[in-house]
């Protein structure tokens, strides 16, 4: 029961923040993040996919779904993006093949509660739980990733194959980053709950024995151009310099192609007026690190609540952050979805709490600035109320 006057408890369990094997996450950190990789077996002791095989081709099925389709015939790779009829996924050969679906912790509890397992893990840097669902032989090839993974065995069982070569040329011509020559250095049979951990940069190779399903929790590592990329977009849409070029002294062109000297040194002038502070690049990374992906939606419920029903369902089963809505927060300020959230004071240590553990089990002694601000929020899809317990 949450204290008066303080955030409710998150309804995450005390396994919540523990890495999933032996070492604490700690040490996991210390010892392999971004260093080497690591083999967990038993990882996820009792391992039931959160979605089945038949699921995740349904998912494959929708158009809200992100997806691809794989095939290896002998040494050609062909690429296919979704949704895809169930009509044509039937049809497949009996293997060779492979389906990945994006953002499965979008379309399951069950998924969302595995993904939470890797809270050791700053939420900012939280990509997706991806999904493979594999036939015997099926695989992307053997490729290198620019970000950390960590592959969670389902049902069936994939051989994975790893190398730290620094040879990463590709095989050209094909839709997929396939390495033209790979060397495996180590080779693992993965079953149901384990766990294998890569940093990035390793080359691997994983392949389908059987029929199987691999979850594979991601994460983001945008490069330094696409960084700058963005934030010279968002100082374009709110950096306001006041002047425009006017040239009264204007003289005869003598040499019309040619750009006046006095154009160019007021380009110079202008560009170096161009100035940020240390709040630009927090707004800028703040809404930059919470935006949803181009195809995230959100939907309302389909009867709105009063005020006065939410509070008191709020109050008895908690809320909990939507599997699609990003909330951060950095040095007190807090952004939602790509955008800021005003919130001073007691707000913003309910806020705290709920975008670090993403439930609170309860909203009883919340003031009224957060319970305004969630009750907007759940007629707007961004969170919902809780399981009835």
């Amino acid at each position: 029961m949450a204290r008066k006057g303080g955030p409710g408890q998150g309804r995450e369990s005390a396994d919540a923040a523990r890495f999933p094997g032996p070492m604490t996450a700690s040490q996991f950190l210390r010892r392999h993040w971004q260093k080497r990789p690591l083999l967990v077996r038993g990882a996820f002791p009792g391992f039931t996919d959160p979605i089945d095989a038949r699921g995740v081709l349904a998912l494959a099925a929708s158009p809200d779904a992100e997806s691809r389709v794989v095939r290896r015939t002998g040494k050609r790779w062909s690429l296919e993006h979704g949704p895809f009829p169930p009509a044509t996924l039937s049809r497949q050969p009996a293997r060779d093949w492979t389906v990945l679906v994006q953002d499965t912790n979008h379309f399951s509890a069950r998924a969302a509660a595995l993904l939470s397992r890797f809270a050791f893990i700053p939420h900012a840097r939280v990509d997706d739980l991806m999904v493979s669902y594999a036939t015997p032989g099926g695989g992307v090839g053997p490729h290198v990733d620019s970000y950390d993974v960590f592959l969670v065995q389902g049902m069936g069982r994939r051989r994975w194959q790893v190398s730290r070569q620094r040879d990463l040329g590709i095989v050209p011509g094909l839709d997929l980053r396939v390495l033209a020559r790979f060397e495996p250095e180590n080779e693992w049979v993965l079953e149901p709950g384990d766990m294998l951990y890569l940093p990035p940069g390793v080359a691997h190779h994983g392949v389908a024995e059987t029929e199987c399903l691999t979850w594979s929790v991601g994460f983001r590592a945008p490069s330094d151009a696409e960084l700058a990329q963005a934030f010279l977009d968002y100082l374009g849409e709110h950096l306001a310099l006041a002047g425009r070029y006017a040239d009264p002294g204007l003289r005869l062109a003598r040499a019309a192609g040619r750009i006046p000297d006095e154009l160019l040194a007021h380009v110079a002038r202008t560009l170096g007026r161009i100035r940020w502070r240390a709040s630009d690049t927090l707004e800028f990374a703040g809404r930059y690190l919470s935006e949803p992906k181009a195809h995230v939606h959100f939907t309302p419920p389909a009867r709105a609540l009063s005020r006065a029903r939410f509070e008191a369902a709020a109050a008895r089963r908690g809320i909990a952050l939507d599997g699609r809505t990003r909330l951060l927060h950095a040095r007190g300020k807090f952004f939602l979805n790509g955008e800021p959230v005003a919130a001073r004071g007691p707000c913003a240590a309910w806020l705290r709490k709920l975008a670090d553990s993403r439930t609170l089990v309860t909203m009883a002694g919340a003031p009224a600035a957060f319970r305004d601000i969630a009750h907007e929020w759940h007629n707007r899809g961004y969170l919902h109320l809780g399981e009835e317990t």
